[in-house]
């Protein structure tokens, strides 16, 4: 398929969004919604200019579209290998009843529907359909919840390790199989409370805001909201920095496992190389992670001097650390470790008709 190919097929799909924001737009759902928040007769189309302008003006829009295609990439990536290894995992009696494998499929499980809601905020976006503060505010919550989900998943997987590598005698007393479903269900629990500070102070700015209807970006809400809110930015601050913290916990956990198991037989024989290649996986999903949550600090740390700041260049920043380095680690996350595990892999290898060696070599 060429890449003129490519072009006419992406610009035909983001005129089709165009068009149904428009209808969406004209068909009078915002202009009554509108009026319910205000209280008064605000003219729609004045509302679809201002914003428009704001999204448009400062990026030339063959980028802006790149852009914004790459969630969606994200999503079909995803789409295609975490629904098989969710089968996999369930499915199978063995792999369900292990720790390490309802972690990873609860991981999985988060990054596929965090892509699927942010695909659909991308799409919405795409055709300028306006949305409540209360709307906003739910898709930024489930946003934050689910990326929360897969942070706080990634450290019950490093202290599942931990315990597995450095207590395997008093791991299945440690860790049974009920004690995983309950630190499941804590996870999500805590994944819902995270963001709602932040949440919570995106609803009070835009109370006393003149404008109630939007576009729900989240580039456009760190651009346009947080960087002249004092609140939102200490608020956000404090999550972002969080999830940092979460981070550096999981870094620090695997590293403390490779330096207690330097003279174990993991890093010996025929085993040295695929627990190599299993912490090179942890590092490079790791690393991947903690790019956008420091380039979003630095972000959020500059915002105080946001008087100073060109705001082209901060939309940009800001829409590629959203629509690239958020979606990355997770658009890769079911095949780094799908491939990795055995029990996994055959699965990844049927859906891109592979044939996997035959060889057979110790699992850590």
């Amino acid at each position: 398929m060429s890449m003129s190919t490519i072009e006419e097929a992406g610009d035909f799909f983001m005129s089709l969004l165009c068009a149904f924001g428009n209808w969406y737009n004209g068909s009078g759902f915002a202009e009554e919604h509108s009026r319910v928040l205000l209280g008064a007769n605000i003219s729609n189309q004045s509302q679809v200019e201002l914003f428009a302008s704001q999204w448009n003006v400062f990026l030339p829009e063959r980028h802006s579209r790149l852009l914004q295609v790459c969630p969606i990439l994200g999503f079909l990536a995803v789409g295609l290998a975490t629904p098989l290894i969710l089968v996999r995992v369930l499915a199978g009696v063995h792999l369900r009843q292990q720790t390490r494998f309802l972690l990873l499929a609860n991981a999985l499980l988060s990054d596929l529907l965090f892509l699927s809601v942010y695909m659909l905020s991308t799409c919405l976006n795409v055709g300028g359909v306006l949305m409540s503060d209360y709307a906003c505010a739910t898709l930024l919550l489930l946003l934050g919840a689910l990326y929360m989900a897969g942070i706080l998943s990634a450290k019950a997987m490093v202290l599942d390790t931990s315990l597995a590598v450095l207590a395997p005698l008093r791991y299945p007393a440690l860790w049974p199989l009920s004690r995983t479903r309950g630190a499941i269900a804590t996870i999500w629990l805590l994944s819902a409370l995270f963001p709602a500070a932040s949440v919570g102070a995106f609803l009070w700015y835009h109370a006393t805001a003149p404008c109630s209807m939007h576009i729900c970006s989240l580039p456009l809400v760190l651009v346009l909201t947080v960087s002249h809110s004092r609140l939102l930015q200490a608020s956000m601050l404090l999550t972002v920095t969080g999830i940092l913290v979460i981070l550096l916990l999981v870094l620090s956990g695997y590293l403390v496992l490779c330096w207690q198991t330097r003279q174990t037989s993991i890093w010996k024989g025929e085993c040295s190389s695929r627990a190599r290649g299993t912490f090179l996986i942890h590092y490079l999903h790791l690393f991947l992670s903690f790019c956008p949550i420091l380039l979003l600090v630095i972000e959020l740390l500059l915002y105080c001097h946001y008087s100073v700041l060109d705001l082209r260049a901060n939309l940009w920043i800001s829409m590629v650390v959203c629509n690239v380095l958020l979606v990355l680690p997770k658009a890769l996350a079911p095949y780094l470790y799908g491939l990795r595990y055995r029990d996994l892999s055959g699965a990844l290898f049927a859906l891109f008709r592979c044939k996997r060696t035959s060889t057979v070599s110790p699992e850590i």
